[in-house]
């Protein structure tokens, strides 16, 4: 850091397995990212290509060299994978993440439907492959999940090899763990964390309140992903307490 200051909380060092900032890319240029990297680099974990995003992408294989570049690893978002599968193309998709050097890979099913113990069976291949995140929740913000759903769901994707499960909640963060509002299910996330370890889950978490959220309840090392680039500095700052939000959280009593 540029300076001392006392009383700061400890964050993990990275290359960390807790306290993940994952952000959201959603087009950014080559020279954006080089800009993006260049000030939060230190702070980032990994980067998702939103949703389909890598499909159109221009010089995307130069895009994935800058981020290699500053170490930071990359996957394709969720939907891509949906997209494949649902026009019978998983290996097609696992040939794609190879070709690219993409070593993380997402497996979700918000937006078409796969039988669980074969979305299980996904993870279970992909897994022989790289790094596997799970997705949980529906991006439908009409189909409401009950929390011992949730836990069997996480439960069984961490069993099947996923490194971590990820909470939906959209680019938005209006659905799955949040109200229409933007407001935390907080019975569906304390409930949660009474069978799901809690380094292993990422909570998608867009909105400055649903990051402070869960900085209280689980610290600053909390996984927090869908973040935006040009708020990774500053997510950083909440989680140390040198934002107003928590500027009281860590200083002696």
């Amino acid at each position: 850091m540029n300076f001392n200051l006392s009383q700061i909380p400890d964050r993990n060092i990275k290359p960390r397995t807790a306290g993940l900032t994952m952000v959201m890319d959603k087009g950014l240029s080559i020279a954006e990212v080089h800009n993006f990297l260049d000030v939060a680099g230190p702070h980032v974990d990994i980067v998702k290509l939103g949703f389909g995003t890598s499909y159109v992408t221009p010089r995307l294989r130069e895009k994935l060299e800058v981020y290699k570049s500053y170490n930071v690893p990359v996957y394709f978002g969720g939907t891509l994978f949906e997209a494949f599968l649902i026009r019978n193309q998983f290996d097609d998709y696992v040939a794609v993440c190879k070709e690219f050097g993409v070593q993380y890979m997402e497996v979700s099913d918000g937006s078409i439907t796969i039988p669980h113990a074969e979305k299980c069976g996904y993870i279970e291949q992909l897994t022989q492959h790289g790094v596997v995140l799970s997705e949980v929740g529906s991006k439908d913000a009409t189909h409401i999940m009950p929390p011992y759903k949730w836990i069997e769901l996480m439960r069984a994707e961490l069993e099947a090899g996923a490194s971590y499960v990820i909470a939906e909640a959209r680019e938005a963060g209006n659905v799955g763990i949040y109200r229409g509002s933007g407001e935390v299910r907080e019975g569906l996330v304390q409930e949660i964390l009474t069978q799901i370890p809690k380094d292993q889950i990422l909570w998608e978490a867009p909105q400055k309140s649903q990051q402070l959220y869960f900085l209280e309840l689980l610290g600053c090392n909390v996984n927090l992903g869908n973040i935006a680039p040009a708020e990774v500095i500053a997510l950083e700052a909440m989680r140390i307490g040198l934002r107003g939000d928590t500027f009281h959280f860590y200083l002696d009593k």
